[in-house]
Formats: structure tokens, C-alpha cells, sequence
């Protein structure tokens, strides 16, 4: 099942405040991309946050994932979670008439 996971600061954390997790973070996603976890990565162009696609079997595997991000686990950030299913709509265009 893809996963999208849309990013969200908690008030009044500083740039200090990221900083001692950022090498740990930056690792951690390393490691979830090359097991294939994270699929896909991103920064929003409109505002500083991130923006995952996850594969995982269910919502549950993927909140346990990003429960383990060192920012997640420091309190910095916490993630709005989307499950994503295929579009239908082309269907309608194999129709029979």
C-alpha cells in the first residue's frame, strides 16, 4: 500500500532544536530508502516540510516507521498520514459501448 506523509513542525521549535537529530535523521532516512520503505522523498517548494511516499502493508506499518524518526521520537515533527489507493478513472475509457 502506498502512504503519503505530509510533514508538520510542532510550534516553537528552533533551528537548534533540528540540528543535534539531523545527522541521526538523515541516516535513518537513508536507511528506510534503501529498504525500499521510502519510496520517494521531497521538500513542499512553499513551505519547509517534507513530503514521503512510504510503501508499506498498512497505515499501521507506516505510522511504527515514522515513529521511529528522530525528530519524530524528539518531539520536532509528526506526520499527517494519507493512504493512497489507484485511480479508477480509466476505467471509463475502456468501457463497451
Amino acid at each position: 500500500m502506498k502512504i503519503l506523509a505530509l510533514e508538520k513542525e510542532y510550534e516553537g521549535k528552533t533551528t537548534e532544536d533540528f540540528q543535534k537529530y539531523s545527522e541521526a535523521e538523515a541516516m535513518h532516512v537513508w536507511n528506510l530508502y534503501k529498504s525500499e520503505k521510502i519510496r520517494e522523498i521531497y521538500f513542499r517548494g512553499d513551505q519547509k516540510s517534507a513530503v514521503i511516499i512510504l510503501e508499506c502493508k498498512d497505515i499501521e506499518e507506516a505510522k511504527e516507521i515514522l515513529s521511529n524518526l528522530p525528530f519524530v521520537k524528539n518531539k520536532l515533527i509528526y506526520f499527517d498520514i494519507i493512504p493512497l489507493i489507484p485511480y479508477p478513472g480509466f476505467e471509463r475509457l475502456f468501457k463497451q459501448k
